[in-house]
């Protein structure tokens, strides 16, 4: 038998209680988000008749992501990245700030602390498997306007789909590089093809995604931050064309403007002046940055990341 007891006196006390809306401390704002989260979730046990069963298994769960710092994993999978992408790129659009190159989600494996390098970096270490990788483009204004000084802060996954720091068989800020452009906006990066990663096939994201039918696989990817002064920070990322997963993201990552095609080469100067073993790909991606009079527009928002400085 279903019953409804969100609207009764008895309900309606108890959620002003526990947002703490009978009482005049704490933070307004947070009292209002958890007064609404709180509403919400009532109405969910009320409408779906939850039984307590179900909801402490699910109170349990949550134990568990957090102990194995999965959190930061499901909520892509989840959509909630995507998601606040599309809120952000709503508020640009109407405020009349479209344009530029697309931004697309961080993912939870940044690591601040890559070396600076100018206009070129090598970013693997020189031990790490993996095919050869010429990554390279130009950071320009929405006019075309080269942007001399601009930082481009990228990361990616080794060949077997692992992070540095995270993956501790991989010395320290591997694939993991900052570099400033030239006079001509150019940057340049001596690296290995990444490969794409799936959720751990027993973690707690994976429990979730079973239940929905979901897969848990990413493409090969390639991350992204540029920012200069006087220009809106930009995060977003590329998808290597032809991976299995390219349009099939699990985090909902891909959009058509930030697939890039990997082009087989074998100049034979490249590979001798990069150390290429022979066959390598090329890839080129060039960004449009927007110019921006707003201070915190030009900052990447605030997350809690891991810091090796």
């Amino acid at each position: 038998m279903t019953v409804k007891t969100i609207q009764t006196e008895a309900v309606q006390n108890l959620l002003k209680k526990v947002a703490g809306l009978d009482n005049d401390q704490g933070s307004p704002r947070v009292k209002e988000i958890m007064y609404r989260l709180m509403s919400d979730i009532y109405k969910i046990i009320d409408d779906l008749d939850i039984t307590p069963d179900e909801f402490w298994h699910a109170a349990n769960y949550l134990n568990e992501l957090g102990t194995n710092k999965e959190a930061v994993l499901l909520a892509p999978g989840l959509g909630f990245d995507h998601f606040l992408d599309i809120r952000e790129d709503a508020k640009d659009a109407a405020v009349g700030l479209l344009g530029g190159t697309p931004r697309t989600i961080e993912g939870p494996l940044y690591v601040e602390g890559a070396p600076l390098s100018q206009t070129e970096t090598r970013m693997d270490d020189g031990s790490t498997p993996g095919q050869g990788m010429w990554l390279h483009g130009q950071v320009v204004a929405e006019d075309g306007k080269p942007i001399a000084g601009a930082l481009v802060d990228i990361w990616h996954a080794d060949s077997k789909g692992g992070y540095s720091f995270f993956d501790t068989t991989q010395s320290e800020l591997n694939l993991r590089r900052k570099v400033l452009t030239d006079e001509n906006g150019y940057y340049y990066a001596r690296s290995i093809v990444p490969s794409g990663y799936g959720c751990p096939p027993d973690g707690s994201s994976m429990k979730v995604l079973n239940l929905l039918g979901r897969h848990g696989n990413r493409p090969a990817h390639i991350h992204y931050f540029v920012s200069k002064p006087g220009f809106k920070h930009l995060t977003t990322q590329i998808n290597l064309a032809g991976d299995p997963f390219t349009y099939d993201d699990f985090a909902f990552a891909t959009r058509d403007e930030l697939v890039v095609e990997a082009k087989p080469s074998n100049d034979p100067k490249m590979i001798e002046k990069h150390e290429f073993d022979g066959e390598y790909l090329d890839v080129e991606f060039n960004i449009t940055l927007l110019e921006s009079n707003s201070s915190s527009a030009e900052e990447m928002h605030s997350r809690a990341r891991v810091s090796l400085v």
